[in-house]
This record gives structure tokens, sequence and C-alpha cells, in this order.
């Protein structure tokens, strides 16, 4: 899909203040960039932001299933292939340009649905989006959308929301941008965040940026507050790939439980007791593995 409205640049850009940057915390495959009781306060909707890089092969590096309530997620790969297999939305393969999204709403557990691809190793992001009063109870949402139905603005793919005329398949709440960038070596793109969607954020799978924004490789970036547009360039040596959030700040305080993120105690009450209740019924399911060895959302 190719971009059908143009984004106005600025002729002469003032470069975005970086507020914050961060290496986040090792465990593993894993790197937790960002969670809800630290930098998610400051960056919410955005709350969660994990970086991961490992052999989907190997049963020991695999996500264990697990619950969650009043947020949405969605997973990004920057290198790799997976394969996903679903009663709702067919069979295919999550590579770079494609997403999951997974609106948990009221309750769901999950994080074995998808399984190993074609490549030895994937490398990806997964980032939860705390959900507003209307959408933190509703009923679960799942979708695996391959890159080629996902629009492409020049170096970036649209993984949610609208930008430059075109609209992301994922069933998103409004005023949410999130995009994925591979950004050839040398190469100079800017982003212009869409009216009030003043918090920003960027963090680099591979490669490292130069220029205005600077920032290697495993670094979360954390921009003021501001309605100024983001210049990123690839350093001059290889290809960069990134994500970059930006938002309408989310109003509401964050009512955190293990796995759950809610607008408030009673809220977050309702969600621990439906996720409760989902693991009896998960427990007297059995086993849900599929051919492939993935096992589907449960949402009861």
């Amino acid at each position: 899909m190719k971009l059908s409205e143009a984004v106005q640049v600025p002729e002469a850009i003032a470069p975005r203040r970086v507020f914050h940057r961060t290496r986040g915390a090792s465990q593993g495959p894993v790197t937790r960039l960002m969670s809800p009781g630290d930098l998610g306060n400051y960056l919410k909707p955005f709350v969660f932001l994990d970086l991961f890089d490992l052999d989907p092969h190997d049963p020991r590096t695999t996500f264990a299933i697990h619950p969650h309530s009043g947020i949405a997620t969605v997973t990004v790969l920057a290198e790799g292939d997976m394969r996903f297999e679903d009663s709702a939305n067919g069979s295919g393969s999550i590579a770079f340009g494609g997403f999951e999204w997974m609106r948990a709403g009221g309750g769901v557990w999950h994080g074995k649905e998808m399984s190993a691809g074609d490549s030895a190793r994937v490398k990806g992001f997964q980032l939860w989006i705390a959900l507003g009063p209307e959408l933190e109870l509703a009923p679960v949402d799942s979708q695996y959308v391959e890159a080629d139905r996902v629009p492409a603005i020049g170096p970036a793919h649209l993984i949610l929301g609208n930008y430059g005329g075109l609209q992301s398949p994922a069933r998103s709440p409004e005023g949410i941008t999130y995009l994925l960038l591979r950004l050839r070596a040398g190469s100079r793109w800017t982003f212009v965040p869409p009216e009030r969607q003043t918090l920003a954020w960027l963090a680099v799978a591979s490669g490292e940026l130069q220029g205005p924004t600077r920032a290697a490789a495993g670094e979360m970036l954390l921009f003021d507050q501001s309605d100024a547009p983001i210049v990123v360039q690839a350093g001059p040596d290889g290809d960069a790939v990134l994500v970059i959030g930006s938002a309408a700040p989310h109003p509401h305080e964050l009512h955190l439980g293990r796995y759950s993120v809610h607008t408030s105690a009673t809220a977050l009450a309702q969600g621990e007791a439906n996720i409760e209740g989902l693991r009896a019924l998960l427990d007297a399911a059995g086993d849900r593995r599929q051919g492939d060895g993935s096992v589907p959302v449960f949402k009861g």
C-alpha cells in the first residue's frame, strides 16, 4: 500500500528534545524497556515495552501462557518470522511489517498463539497499551495481520492508527500511532505526530541512529511532550530498524495488577476476578495445542 496523502513537514525543523533514554533491564533473551510502574506513568497509554531476541524453536526461550485484562498488546518483528493458526483469522506468517494485535479487555489467557516459522531467530517488540473505561472490560479481540495488508509510508509501516491519509487494519483505539521502520544506511525520515498526540517515544531494535536523534540498538528514547516533529537518520554503516509511538495522553490513573492495568480499583478487581474465573475453565479445557504447536488465545 502506498502513501495516498502527503504528510506536511515543516521546512525548518528544530530537533525534538529527548527527555530520557534507557536500555532497560535484560533477563535472558528479553529486555524490559518500560513497565507500568515506571516509564509507563509518563507515556500512558503506552505502559510496557519488551525487546526480545530469541530462538523460537527452543521451548526454553518461548513465553508461558499468562493472563491479561484492561490492556491491548501488539507484537511486531524486526527480524525473522513466526506462524499463526487461528479459527477466526486462518493461518499465515508474521514477519517484518506485519503484527499481532490482541485486546485483552475483560480477561484473556495467551502467550503461545504463534509458533516458530522458517527463521532460526526472531527479534521484535511487544507493547502494552492501557485501555480507557469504555474498552478495559470489553470482549477480547485478536488480529493477525500479514505484512502485505499493512500500509507503508516511505520506510514506515503503519501498525496502529491513522497517518498520511492511511488507516492501519488494527482495531485499535483512536488517538494512538505506532510505526515500524527500516531506514536504509544514511537515509533520513521525519515523523510529524498527528494532532493532539503530544506523547512520543522510539526504540531501536538494530543498527543506530545519528543526526538530530542519536540512539543505539537496544535503546529507548522518550521525548518531551509537544507537537514537534521527530527526525530519524540511520548511521552510515548499516540499516536501522526501530519503532516510533505517539499518542494523546491517557487521562486516567493506572491501577496495576500483576498482568493487568485498569483505570480504577473497581475495574481492576473485576478484571482480575474474570481472569481467575477463566483459569478454572482453561484447566478444564486440557491440552489445546494445535498442529503447529501453537495454543490459541483463551477467552472463555
